[in-house]
């Protein structure tokens, strides 16, 4: 049993879940969008890229987006989904329960990152992922790149375009000669050795320090964390998935009758303002085949109607032929 029924049930209420609730909202659906808190950029002080919204603070576009989304009537839920039943019956961690006829999934992604000393504590500061998201802010200082996954070498050779001063530590990285000629030529430097830590004072960057003991000056790093999809809910109804990701088209449909899946837990790689679009095209996804359903249901109800009517017409008809035949 479900404590309130709701056309569609939103989970997670970051900018994709906020967008698809928003239009799905203001398609006059019953709407509810179920939230834990936990936004993958709530350590970053501005996001950029997105217009009109440029040097916003995550914090204040949530703040923002919620007012909007209530104010269309959509109910906005603190709590943490412990399960969905198919059918579906979004379960609360508490005892709750939500009925809803769709499902959109917007939980993101959890960034894993290595375990170098420095690196979580100076995360979404000046210890950086994303170059079109943070790139500008410091550009033309001195960055470093750590070499800890295969995405460092992509990084190094992109960031050449916000600072001529950019090295690769190559860490644990192996590093072929076409990539090191690459790079080269690129203009990164190359600093081979193993890291021990990202060197912080007061609170900001300063340089890395390799196990060897050499010090190289940065004042901004960059890292390639592995991005870990929170996905359980939508693999607990047997969403498919492939190469670690969710099967979904381009609205963000996924192989399961009527759950949509959108921003980082569909794609690691949408920023804020991907994320937002690929909401508003699972809303309207979703409100055209609710509007299927409403539909069909609609024409078996009325043919229910005109069958009742015929028989009851047959029965009038039956009723008087025998009433007059006892005349």
């Amino acid at each position: 049993m479900s404590d309130v029924d709701y056309d569609v049930v939103v989970v997670g209420a970051g900018a994709a879940g906020l967008n698809a609730a928003l239009v799905l909202a203001r398609a006059r659906r019953r709407v509810a969008v179920v939230d834990a808190g936990e936004p993958r950029n709530a350590p970053a002080a501005h996001m950029q890229g997105f217009i009109s919204r440029d040097g916003m603070s995550p914090a204040a576009l949530l703040e923002v987006g919620r007012a909007e989304v209530a104010g269309y009537g959509a109910a906005l839920i603190d709590a943490r989904v412990e399960h969905v039943d198919p059918g579906f019956t979004v379960r609360l961690v508490g005892g709750a329960a939500l009925g809803a006829r769709r499902l959109v999934v917007a939980t993101g992604l959890r960034d894993e990152l290595p375990g170098i000393p420095g690196v979580a504590e100076q995360w979404g500061k000046d210890v950086l992922h994303c170059p079109y998201c943070h790139g500008y802010e410091v550009r033309d200082q001195p960055m470093g790149v750590l070499g800890t996954s295969a995405g460092a070498v992509h990084q190094a050779l992109l960031l050449r375009q916000w600072s001529e001063d950019v090295v690769l530590f190559v860490h644990t990285l192996e590093l072929d000669e076409a990539a090191r000629e690459r790079l080269t030529a690129r203009g990164v430097l190359l600093v081979d050795g193993v890291i021990k830590r990202v060197v912080v004072e007061n609170d900001r960057v300063c340089g890395i320090e390799l196990a060897d003991g050499r010090m190289v000056p940065r004042r901004a790093v960059f890292v390639f964390p592995r991005m870990v999809p929170r996905d359980a809910l939508l693999t607990a109804l047997g969403c498919a998935t492939e190469d670690g990701r969710v099967v979904t088209d381009r609205t963000g449909r996924t192989t399961v009758p009527g759950v949509w899946a959108v921003g980082n837990v569909a794609d690691p790689r949408a920023q804020v303002v991907t994320a937002a679009g690929m909401g508003s095209a699972a809303a309207i996804a979703v409100n055209a085949d609710l509007l299927d359903e409403d539909v069909r249901r609609a024409v078996e109800q009325r043919r229910a109607v005109e069958q009742r009517r015929a028989v009851e017409q047959r029965r009038a008809v039956e009723q008087h032929r025998v009433g007059g035949g006892a005349r």
